[in-house]
């Protein structure tokens, strides 16, 4: 794996960002720290891409297990050290899934080895912060 984070120059704190599969994202600092607030803060890069590593692993679990999952929503709340660095220290994971017939046990399993198998970036995470999940099922008719 492999991406290219480049400086957009000497007008702020934006950044833009190549992924080893060819894709472009932008990535700005906030106002206090030089950046004109026009893309995520790097730092939320990092949670969005926990967030979309475990919702996958979610949805990709209860597929297998020929649940009838129709959408899958991960909300996360995270708290960050008060000195450098500044990281992670609490992670909240709450899972909204949308399906017919859904089993609270399989739903729970799913998250379950999401975090403590198969997403990678939730447990490097989890090596600083302390992580907790919840979950609600909506039901389709």
């Amino acid at each position: 794996m492999e991406c290219k984070v480049s400086w957009n120059g000497p007008s702020g704190m934006s950044f833009l960002a190549q992924t080893g599969s060819g894709h472009l994202v932008n990535m700005d600092g906030a106002p206090e720290g030089g950046g004109h607030n026009l893309a995520p803060r790097p730092m939320e890069m990092v949670l969005l891409g926990t967030g979309g590593c475990t919702a996958y692993d979610v949805v990709l679990i209860l597929k297998k297990g020929r649940e009838d999952v129709r959408g899958c929503e991960c909300t996360l709340k995270a708290e960050r050290a008060d000195t450098e660095p500044k990281v992670f220290t609490k992670i909240n994971f709450h899972f909204t899934v949308t399906g017919k017939n859904l089993k609270p046990a399989a739903v729970e399993r799913a998250i379950t080895l999401s975090h403590d198998k198969y997403c990678s970036a939730s447990i490097m995470l989890g090596k600083t912060a302390e992580i907790t999940h919840s979950f609600e099922i909506v039901e389709v008719a």
